[in-house]
């Protein structure tokens, strides 16, 4: 009876190790380096920054959250507190097309003549009308300062920044959780298309295969292990 005993918590035990392994993560994210090509007042300016966007839950929808790791254009003078405003759109691709708009507070500290401009974080919310996989990837950015407008388009069709499993009005979302940034190549199909199943995905499905060949030879090696134990009666 005991060997019974440990042989089924062993395998109660492998199989919820398996369970953790296997599932899949409602949500996927990298940090994607744009290169942006500006249109300013003064002409034609560019960098690329990396560009990380996160989601929340909030109500129905997501609240989104654009990052930029690396300034973008310059100004020739200085732009005093309060004098930039910047703003942006996502765009959607996937189980869904569209743009989400998002924008943050203008700058907190003065920008010195011709530094890059550092964009904070830019916010908006997404609801889905659809349910799928939705991907997020970053479109035009509008700087308006001193009564002027800049307008930088990515040239190098960035892949998507995030990924969420979604679920359109009147049902739970797949999604919610936080988009982190992970390392690794930023590949992904242009004009917001679905994520090829490279990176973290793949390994999750590789970990879950893995998960099934060690709870089948777990198995196999504790009742190897009962058998042995036990001494031949008669």
């Amino acid at each position: 009876m005991p060997n019974r005993k440990r042989t089924t918590l062993a395998l109660a035990a492998a199989l919820a190790g398996s369970i953790v392994v296997t599932g899949a993560p409602a949500a996927y994210a990298e940090v994607v380096d744009v290169n942006y090509q500006c249109v300013t007042p003064i002409g034609p300016k560019g960098a690329v920054s990396p560009i990380d966007i996160k989601s929340v839950r909030s109500g129905d929808g997501h609240k989104l959250t654009m990052s930029f790791q690396k300034g973008v254009s310059s100004s020739p003078v200085e732009l005093g507190k309060g004098a930039m405003n910047p703003s942006a759109v996502i765009e959607l691709g996937g189980a869904e097309t569209g743009k989400v708009q998002v924008s943050g507070p203008a700058n907190a500290e003065a920008i010195p003549a011709n530094t890059p401009i550092r964009i904070s974080d830019l916010s908006g919310t997404y609801t889905p009308k659809k349910s799928g996989k939705v991907t997020f990837t970053a479109g035009v950015l509008t700087i308006k300062a001193l009564g002027t407008t800049t307008t930088c388009t990515p040239k190098n069709s960035p892949g998507p920044s995030l990924e969420l499993d979604v679920q359109g009005a009147g049902g739970s979302s797949g999604g919610g959780a936080t988009g982190g940034s992970t390392g690794g190549a930023t590949g992904g199909t242009s004009g917001g298309g679905e994520l090829p199943r490279t990176g973290p995905l793949d390994s999750a499905a590789a970990l879950g295969t893995l998960g099934g060949t060690v709870l089948l030879t777990g198995a196999a090696g504790v009742l190897w292990l009962t058998r042995r134990g036990q001494r031949p009666t008669g």
